[in-house]
């Protein structure tokens, strides 16, 4: 299925919502420092969270010496609970709408311009500069419930899903694999954004919609 025929099949819910079908960046900030570093290209989490994810998995089993059926449980534990998180920030926070003009600005800023370029190529993935905190936050999080020998674990499969998260979103935008499940996916986020904003927040995953309503109705 091409992305014509998805977006095409999204769009009867209400009037379409984007600015621009083309993968095109617009400038965000008057400063050439901080329009640089508001793009971010796909391969970039991969990069800085996939040797994360690996030392802290050797470092479960190979320094506190979890059993590697320990770990596999904490760590897909740890998907499970940023699947939940990636709900949350999305619904709550990322679809926030302040009162305030600059509130306003920095929603747009945050995830407004998604919505108004949504194959922008350059803006699908969090930037480091927001990914970063939040991870240190996640982090240290995990380490005062479970400490090092368990918190760690946690935190390995929280990047992962976190990693799963940002590059399953740029491929609902870009990629055309004909694989059944993902254009499932693919064609519900795109009612994400060009049939109810409100509704459909799960990008990895339906199934926090489906528990708390706000999946598609019809």
């Amino acid at each position: 299925m091409e992305e014509n025929t998805v977006v095409k099949e999204a769009a009867p819910l209400r009037k379409k919502l984007y600015v621009s079908h083309k993968d095109e960046s617009i400038r965000m900030f008057k400063s050439n420092f901080m329009d640089f570093f508001s793009r971010t290209p796909f391969w970039v989490p991969l990069v800085i969270y996939v040797p994360l994810m690996f030392v802290f998995g050797y470092r479960s089993i190979a320094v506190y010496n979890n059993a590697w059926y320990l770990f596999a449980g904490m760590f897909v534990g740890g998907i499970f609970i940023w699947s939940l998180l990636e709900y949350f920030l999305h619904r709550f926070v990322f679809h926030y709408h302040p009162t305030s003009e600059a509130g306003k600005r920095f929603m747009f800023i945050m995830h407004g311009v998604h919505h108004d370029y949504p194959n922008d190529s350059m803006r699908l993935v969090m930037p480091p500069s927001l990914s970063l905190p939040l991870a240190i936050f996640f982090y240290t999080i995990t380490w005062l419930i479970g400490g090092f020998q368990y918190g760690e674990s946690v935190f390995a499969g929280m990047v992962m899903g976190y990693l799963l998260y940002d590059e399953l979103h740029y491929a609902t935008h870009h990629a055309t694999w004909q694989w059944g499940w993902f254009q499932r996916l693919k064609k519900y986020h795109m009612k994400h954004h060009y049939g109810d904003p409100e509704k459909g927040f799960g990008v990895s995953s339906p199934m926090w919609d489906n528990v708390f309503g706000s999946k598609f109705k019809g």
